[in-house]
């Protein structure tokens, strides 16, 4: 092909094509700085796109886990604080059904710590069924808690129900106990001593299950921090090298609108060639 041609002006072309090259890799910086991100859709990289959005759904998936966890951890920690009241009301029943046991006793004295007791007795039955939360109790029922452990929904962390209610298991005082003669008394005391004792393990168990659903939580919150890290490492921009490189080439546009103008005007030089 001719170089000294009014049709076909190579250079011009050459320039035009190294201009719209550099015209792309530009709108690419410049759309890398406006999102702060080197692989914004999935054109950008296919495979490395398809990566991160995994790993956003797992982020997301945690998120439900989290929740889990901490209802979990609220319901066991409202079982607690009921659990521990129980046990303050069963010390305080202790000493009246010990007083009872005294067979000096006269009928007024013995009725006034029967009352105490009956009274004392009825606060544990309504912090029992009362300790709730979101509906769920851990010291009222057998269900106890299981509250997930991953983002595939395949493990959870289990707590265990501890029935606090009376004539069950762990306070043996049925719900009509009373102290109204020295017999009864001396019986009743040693199922309040009985109770004692089971609400105290009873209540470690809760602790033992509130400590792995918090322990828990924390490496979930540890796990999404890692993941949100490794996201960014894939997806995230260097700023720095992306404003070095935004300089270099607005002044590789400057450079190239130059060449393109000079090729251009090679062609009005034939005009010389006929005068």
């Amino acid at each position: 092909m001719s170089l000294n041609s009014v049709n076909t002006n190579v250079g011009a072309l050459v320039a035009l094509q190294n201009l719209q090259a550099t015209n792309a890799e530009l709108a690419s910086v410049q759309s890398r700085i406006n999102t702060g991100k080197k692989i914004n859709s999935a054109k950008d990289n296919g495979a490395i796109w398809a990566i991160a959005q995994g790993q956003r759904a797992e982020l997301g998936a945690l998120n439900a886990v989290k929740d889990s966890l901490q209802r979990g951890q609220s319901a066991v920690d409202v079982g607690l604080a009921a659990g521990e009241t129980v046990s303050d009301l069963l010390s305080q029943m202790k000493e009246k059904a010990l007083a009872a046991t005294d067979t000096n006793l006269g009928t007024a004295a013995r009725n006034a710590l029967n009352e105490d007791f009956v009274a004392l007795r009825k606060q544990i039955a309504s912090a029992v069924s009362n300790a709730k939360f979101n509906g769920i109790s851990v010291i009222s029922g057998t269900a106890g808690f299981k509250a997930m452990a991953n983002s595939a929904g395949s493990a959870t962390i289990d707590v265990a129900a501890q029935n606090m209610s009376l004539s069950g298991s762990i306070v043996t005082l049925s719900s009509t106990a009373a102290i109204t003669t020295a017999t009864m008394a001396t019986a009743r005391l040693a199922q309040v001593n009985a109770s004692l004792d089971n609400v105290s393990t009873a209540l470690a168990r809760l602790g033992t299950g509130s400590k792995a659903l918090g322990t828990h939580l924390t490496f979930v919150g540890k796990l999404q921090d890692s993941l949100e890290t490794g996201i960014g490492n894939l997806v995230d921009a260097d700023l720095a090298k992306e404003s070095a490189r935004l300089q270099a080439l607005q002044t590789k546009q400057q450079l190239g609108v130059q060449a393109l103008s000079i090729a251009n005007s090679s062609t009005s030089i034939l005009l010389g060639l006929f005068r």
